[in-house]
Parts: structure tokens; C-alpha cells; sequence
């Protein structure tokens, strides 16, 4: 039975849920799903511009945890850009 995933402090809420490629209908997009927890992750590394370790203390979570976090949301944004798919926040 896997560990239990322990509660993780989110401080920033997003107001937008989607962004989408310019005159492409949101329908016709497929759709790449962004957490809260990743997005936390990329505003505090890159917005803020902490430290890993200041980040992952912020978050409450493990220096490795936070950065599976933010490469998984790394690779999410990317995969949207290039693929020119819509990205969801959940």
C-alpha cells in the first residue's frame, strides 16, 4: 500500500483555469492538466525567484518532492507549448 500523500501549503490561487493557443477553439484542443501544487511550485521558483531549498520549506515538502513537483510541471508547460495544447488548472 503506498505512503499516504501528506498536505502540501498552497498560498497562491490562480484566476485563470485555462490558457489556450490563440483562434483555436478550446474544443478542439487537447488538454494538458496543470495541479495547484504545480503551479505553487513554478510562482515560487520563478516568479518569486527562491531558493529550491526555500521553496520546498514554503511548500512544506521535501527538497526532492518539490522538485518532482516543479520538473513535472516543467515538462507539462512544455509539452503544451509545443504540442500547442491548452493547459488547465486543477
Amino acid at each position: 500500500m503506498p505512503r499516504p500523500r501528506l498536505q502540501r501549503i498552497i498560498r497562491f490561487c490562480p484566476n485563470v483555469y485555462y490558457f489556450k493557443p490563440r483562434g483555436v477553439p478550446l474544443r478542439d484542443l487537447k488538454v494538458v492538466r496543470l495541479t495547484v501544487e504545480e503551479v505553487e511550485a513554478l510562482k515560487l521558483k520563478n516568479i518569486d525567484q527562491l531558493s529550491q531549498v526555500e521553496c520546498a520549506k514554503k511548500m512544506k515538502t521535501s527538497q526532492s518532492t518539490f522538485q518532482r513537483i516543479l520538473a513535472s510541471a516543467y515538462k507539462k508547460v512544455s509539452e503544451a507549448i509545443i504540442e500547442g495544447k491548452a493547459i488547465e488548472i486543477n
